[in-house]
Protein backbone atom coordinates (compact mmCIF):
# COMPACT_ATOMS: atom_id res chain seq x y z
CA UNK A 1 0.00 0.00 0.00
CA UNK A 2 2.80 2.41 0.94
CA UNK A 3 4.64 1.69 -2.32
CA UNK A 4 1.45 2.34 -4.29
CA UNK A 5 0.96 5.69 -2.55
CA UNK A 6 4.57 6.66 -3.27
CA UNK A 7 4.04 5.75 -6.91
CA UNK A 8 0.97 8.00 -7.09
CA UNK A 9 2.93 10.89 -5.56
CA UNK A 10 5.88 10.34 -7.91
CA UNK A 11 3.56 10.32 -10.93
CA UNK A 12 2.05 13.62 -9.78
CA UNK A 13 5.51 15.07 -9.13
CA UNK A 14 6.64 14.11 -12.63
CA UNK A 15 3.50 15.70 -14.06
CA UNK A 16 4.15 18.92 -12.13
CA UNK A 17 7.77 18.99 -13.33
CA UNK A 18 6.66 18.73 -16.95
CA UNK A 19 3.96 21.39 -16.58
CA UNK A 20 6.25 23.84 -14.79
CA UNK A 21 9.10 23.37 -17.25
CA UNK A 22 6.73 24.07 -20.13
CA UNK A 23 5.37 27.15 -18.32
CA UNK A 24 8.86 28.51 -17.69
CA UNK A 25 9.84 27.96 -21.31
CA UNK A 26 6.66 29.76 -22.42
CA UNK A 27 7.40 32.66 -20.06
CA UNK A 28 10.88 33.06 -21.55
CA UNK A 29 9.93 32.38 -25.16
CA UNK A 30 9.76 36.02 -26.21
CA UNK A 31 12.81 37.32 -24.35
CA UNK A 32 15.55 38.84 -26.51
CA UNK A 33 18.15 36.26 -27.57
CA UNK A 34 21.59 36.41 -26.03
CA UNK A 35 23.83 35.21 -23.24
CA UNK A 36 21.66 36.43 -20.39
CA UNK A 37 18.52 34.72 -21.70
CA UNK A 38 20.49 31.53 -22.35
CA UNK A 39 21.71 31.67 -18.75
CA UNK A 40 18.15 32.15 -17.46
CA UNK A 41 16.98 29.04 -19.30
CA UNK A 42 20.03 27.09 -18.14
CA UNK A 43 19.35 28.03 -14.51
CA UNK A 44 15.84 26.56 -14.78
CA UNK A 45 16.99 23.12 -15.95
CA UNK A 46 16.25 20.22 -13.62
CA UNK A 47 15.60 20.41 -9.92
CA UNK A 48 13.24 18.50 -7.66
CA UNK A 49 10.39 21.05 -8.10
CA UNK A 50 9.27 20.46 -4.52
CA UNK A 51 8.05 24.05 -4.18
CA UNK A 52 6.06 23.87 -7.41
CA UNK A 53 4.58 20.57 -6.28
CA UNK A 54 3.46 22.18 -3.03
CA UNK A 55 1.68 24.95 -4.94
CA UNK A 56 -0.02 22.62 -7.40
CA UNK A 57 -0.95 19.88 -4.94
CA UNK A 58 -2.23 22.22 -2.22
CA UNK A 59 -4.39 23.88 -4.88
CA UNK A 60 -5.71 20.57 -6.18
CA UNK A 61 -6.58 19.54 -2.62
CA UNK A 62 -9.08 22.44 -2.58
CA UNK A 63 -10.45 21.68 -6.04
CA UNK A 64 -8.44 24.37 -7.85
CA UNK A 65 -7.55 23.51 -11.44
CA UNK A 66 -3.90 23.11 -12.40
CA UNK A 67 -4.26 25.93 -14.93
CA UNK A 68 -4.93 28.42 -12.10
CA UNK A 69 -2.08 27.22 -9.90
CA UNK A 70 0.51 26.80 -12.66
CA UNK A 71 1.56 30.47 -13.02
CA UNK A 72 2.15 30.59 -9.25
CA UNK A 73 4.16 27.36 -9.37
CA UNK A 74 6.24 28.70 -12.26
CA UNK A 75 6.84 31.96 -10.37
CA UNK A 76 8.07 30.05 -7.34
CA UNK A 77 10.50 28.01 -9.45
CA UNK A 78 11.79 31.05 -11.35
CA UNK A 79 12.44 32.78 -8.03
CA UNK A 80 14.09 29.66 -6.62
CA UNK A 81 16.33 29.44 -9.70
CA UNK A 82 17.39 33.07 -9.19
CA UNK A 83 18.21 32.38 -5.54
CA UNK A 84 20.42 29.42 -6.47
CA UNK A 85 22.26 31.39 -9.16
CA UNK A 86 23.06 34.15 -6.68
CA UNK A 87 23.81 31.79 -3.77
CA UNK A 88 26.42 30.04 -5.93
CA UNK A 89 28.32 33.27 -6.71
CA UNK A 90 31.95 33.60 -5.54
CA UNK A 91 30.89 36.41 -3.16
CA UNK A 92 28.36 34.09 -1.48
CA UNK A 93 28.66 30.29 -1.30
CA UNK A 94 31.19 30.08 -4.15
CA UNK A 95 29.90 26.82 -5.67
CA UNK A 96 30.88 25.45 -9.05
CA UNK A 97 28.32 22.64 -9.37
CA UNK A 98 24.53 22.80 -9.24
CA UNK A 99 22.00 20.17 -10.33
CA UNK A 100 24.88 18.20 -11.81
CA UNK A 101 25.96 21.07 -14.09
CA UNK A 102 28.51 23.88 -13.84
CA UNK A 103 26.99 26.84 -12.01
CA UNK A 104 25.91 29.81 -14.11
CA UNK A 105 28.89 32.02 -13.24
CA UNK A 106 31.24 29.15 -14.17
CA UNK A 107 29.40 28.42 -17.42
CA UNK A 108 29.33 32.11 -18.43
CA UNK A 109 30.62 34.82 -16.08
CA UNK A 110 29.84 36.37 -12.73
CA UNK A 111 28.24 39.40 -14.39
CA UNK A 112 25.99 37.20 -16.55
CA UNK A 113 24.99 35.18 -13.48
CA UNK A 114 24.01 38.29 -11.55
CA UNK A 115 21.98 39.65 -14.46
CA UNK A 116 20.30 36.31 -15.19
CA UNK A 117 19.33 36.04 -11.54
CA UNK A 118 17.96 39.57 -11.52
CA UNK A 119 15.91 38.83 -14.64
CA UNK A 120 14.54 35.58 -13.21
CA UNK A 121 13.44 37.42 -10.10
CA UNK A 122 11.51 40.04 -12.07
CA UNK A 123 10.06 37.30 -14.30
CA UNK A 124 8.76 35.55 -11.18
CA UNK A 125 6.93 38.63 -9.93
CA UNK A 126 5.48 39.29 -13.37
CA UNK A 127 3.87 35.86 -13.51
CA UNK A 128 1.43 36.87 -10.76
CA UNK A 129 -0.29 39.15 -13.26
CA UNK A 130 -1.66 36.09 -15.09
CA UNK A 131 -5.46 36.28 -14.97
CA UNK A 132 -5.74 32.48 -14.94
CA UNK A 133 -4.78 32.65 -11.25
CA UNK A 134 -8.06 34.28 -10.36
CA UNK A 135 -9.46 37.61 -9.22
CA UNK A 136 -7.17 40.60 -8.83
CA UNK A 137 -7.64 40.51 -5.05
CA UNK A 138 -6.43 36.91 -4.93
CA UNK A 139 -3.42 37.70 -7.09
CA UNK A 140 -2.55 40.67 -4.89
CA UNK A 141 -2.77 38.57 -1.73
CA UNK A 142 -0.46 35.97 -3.27
CA UNK A 143 1.93 38.64 -4.50
CA UNK A 144 2.15 40.25 -1.07
CA UNK A 145 2.83 36.89 0.57
CA UNK A 146 5.44 36.05 -2.07
CA UNK A 147 7.28 39.35 -1.59
CA UNK A 148 7.32 38.82 2.17
CA UNK A 149 8.62 35.26 1.85
CA UNK A 150 11.51 36.04 -0.47
CA UNK A 151 12.63 39.47 0.72
CA UNK A 152 14.37 41.20 3.59
CA UNK A 153 12.39 39.35 6.28
CA UNK A 154 12.42 35.98 4.52
CA UNK A 155 14.75 34.22 2.13
CA UNK A 156 17.18 37.11 1.54
CA UNK A 157 17.43 37.80 5.28
CA UNK A 158 18.20 34.13 5.86
CA UNK A 159 20.97 34.19 3.26
CA UNK A 160 22.44 37.33 4.85
CA UNK A 161 22.48 35.61 8.23
CA UNK A 162 24.09 32.52 6.71
CA UNK A 163 26.90 34.61 5.22
CA UNK A 164 27.41 36.55 8.46
CA UNK A 165 27.68 33.28 10.40
CA UNK A 166 30.73 32.26 8.39
CA UNK A 167 32.84 34.98 10.02
CA UNK A 168 31.08 35.22 13.38
CA UNK A 169 33.27 34.82 16.47
CA UNK A 170 30.80 32.41 18.06
CA UNK A 171 29.13 29.66 15.98
CA UNK A 172 25.35 29.68 15.80
CA UNK A 173 23.40 27.63 18.29
CA UNK A 174 20.46 25.41 17.36
CA UNK A 175 17.88 28.17 17.97
CA UNK A 176 19.72 30.58 15.67
CA UNK A 177 20.18 27.96 12.95
CA UNK A 178 16.49 27.08 13.10
CA UNK A 179 15.52 30.75 12.76
CA UNK A 180 17.97 31.24 9.88
CA UNK A 181 16.77 28.21 7.96
CA UNK A 182 13.10 28.98 8.53
CA UNK A 183 13.79 32.17 6.59
CA UNK A 184 16.38 31.05 4.02
CA UNK A 185 14.70 27.76 3.04
CA UNK A 186 11.43 27.63 4.92
CA UNK A 187 9.79 30.91 3.95
CA UNK A 188 9.41 30.06 0.25
CA UNK A 189 8.35 26.51 1.12
CA UNK A 190 5.67 27.92 3.43
CA UNK A 191 4.42 30.31 0.77
CA UNK A 192 4.24 27.45 -1.71
CA UNK A 193 2.36 25.12 0.62
CA UNK A 194 -0.23 27.73 1.57
CA UNK A 195 -0.80 29.04 -1.97
CA UNK A 196 -3.58 26.53 -2.60
CA UNK A 197 -5.51 27.70 0.45
CA UNK A 198 -5.14 31.33 -0.66
CA UNK A 199 -6.36 30.46 -4.15
CA UNK A 200 -9.40 28.76 -2.62
CA UNK A 201 -10.08 31.45 -0.03
CA UNK A 202 -9.52 28.96 2.81
CA UNK A 203 -7.64 29.11 6.12
CA UNK A 204 -3.94 28.55 5.31
CA UNK A 205 -2.80 27.84 8.91
CA UNK A 206 -2.86 24.00 8.84
CA UNK A 207 -0.77 24.08 5.67
CA UNK A 208 1.52 26.70 7.20
CA UNK A 209 2.15 24.37 10.15
CA UNK A 210 2.80 21.51 7.74
CA UNK A 211 5.26 23.68 5.83
CA UNK A 212 7.12 24.92 8.92
CA UNK A 213 7.92 21.32 9.81
CA UNK A 214 8.55 20.28 6.22
CA UNK A 215 10.96 23.16 5.58
CA UNK A 216 13.13 22.32 8.58
CA UNK A 217 13.11 18.62 7.70
CA UNK A 218 14.16 19.53 4.16
CA UNK A 219 17.11 21.57 5.44
CA UNK A 220 18.17 18.89 7.90
CA UNK A 221 18.27 16.37 5.06
CA UNK A 222 20.40 18.82 3.06
CA UNK A 223 22.80 18.98 6.02
CA UNK A 224 22.80 15.18 6.24
CA UNK A 225 23.54 14.84 2.52
CA UNK A 226 26.41 17.31 2.82
CA UNK A 227 28.00 14.72 5.14
CA UNK A 228 26.81 11.43 3.64
CA UNK A 229 25.87 12.25 0.05
CA UNK A 230 27.52 11.32 -3.22
CA UNK A 231 28.16 14.28 -5.52
CA UNK A 232 27.05 12.18 -8.50
CA UNK A 233 23.65 11.80 -6.81
CA UNK A 234 23.27 15.20 -5.15
CA UNK A 235 24.43 17.15 -8.21
CA UNK A 236 26.40 19.55 -6.00
CA UNK A 237 29.56 19.59 -3.93
CA UNK A 238 29.44 17.82 -0.57
CA UNK A 239 31.49 18.28 2.59
CA UNK A 240 31.60 22.05 2.19
CA UNK A 241 29.89 22.89 5.49
CA UNK A 242 32.30 20.81 7.54
CA UNK A 243 35.32 22.17 5.64
CA UNK A 244 34.17 25.71 6.36
CA UNK A 245 33.55 24.94 10.03
CA UNK A 246 29.93 25.90 9.56
CA UNK A 247 27.38 25.15 12.27
CA UNK A 248 24.63 22.89 10.92
CA UNK A 249 21.95 20.62 12.32
CA UNK A 250 24.40 17.73 11.91
CA UNK A 251 27.31 19.48 13.61
CA UNK A 252 25.11 20.42 16.58
CA UNK A 253 22.90 17.35 16.89
CA UNK A 254 25.16 14.66 15.42
CA UNK A 255 24.22 12.62 12.36
CA UNK A 256 21.77 10.31 14.15
CA UNK A 257 20.34 13.15 16.21
CA UNK A 258 19.72 15.21 13.06
CA UNK A 259 18.05 12.27 11.31
CA UNK A 260 15.85 11.63 14.37
CA UNK A 261 14.88 15.31 14.43
CA UNK A 262 13.96 15.20 10.74
CA UNK A 263 11.75 12.14 11.26
CA UNK A 264 9.98 13.89 14.16
CA UNK A 265 9.39 16.96 11.99
CA UNK A 266 7.88 14.79 9.27
CA UNK A 267 5.50 13.23 11.79
CA UNK A 268 4.50 16.73 12.88
CA UNK A 269 3.98 17.75 9.25
CA UNK A 270 1.75 14.73 8.64
CA UNK A 271 -0.26 15.50 11.78
CA UNK A 272 -0.91 19.03 10.54
CA UNK A 273 -2.62 17.55 7.47
CA UNK A 274 -5.24 15.65 9.47
CA UNK A 275 -8.03 18.18 8.73
CA UNK A 276 -7.74 17.33 5.02
CA UNK A 277 -8.06 13.56 5.33
CA UNK A 278 -7.24 11.42 2.30
CA UNK A 279 -7.11 14.48 0.02
CA UNK A 280 -3.70 15.29 1.51
CA UNK A 281 -2.18 11.90 0.62
CA UNK A 282 0.33 13.30 -1.85
CA UNK A 283 1.46 15.98 0.61
CA UNK A 284 2.03 13.30 3.25
CA UNK A 285 4.09 11.28 0.80
CA UNK A 286 6.10 14.37 -0.08
CA UNK A 287 7.02 14.88 3.57
CA UNK A 288 8.40 11.34 3.67
CA UNK A 289 10.18 11.83 0.36
CA UNK A 290 11.95 14.93 1.70
CA UNK A 291 13.93 12.95 4.28
CA UNK A 292 14.38 9.83 2.14
CA UNK A 293 15.85 11.60 -0.90
CA UNK A 294 19.50 11.24 -1.84
CA UNK A 295 19.72 14.46 -3.88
Amino acid sequence: MQDAMQEVMQHRLDDVKAQVQAALEEAMAHLPPGEMTDAMRYACIGGKRVRAFLVMESARMFGIEDSAALPVAAAVEALHAYSLVHDDLPSMDNDDLRRGLPTVHVQWSEATAILAGDALQSLAFGLFADERIGAAETRLTLLQGFAEAVGARGMVWGQAQDIAAETAIEPLDIVAIKRLQQAKTGALIQFSATAGAVLAGQDPEPLAEYARNLGLAFQIQDDVLDVTGDEAETGKRTGKDDAAGKATFVSLLGLEGAQDKARKLVRNAEAALEPYGEAAGNLRQLARFVIERDA
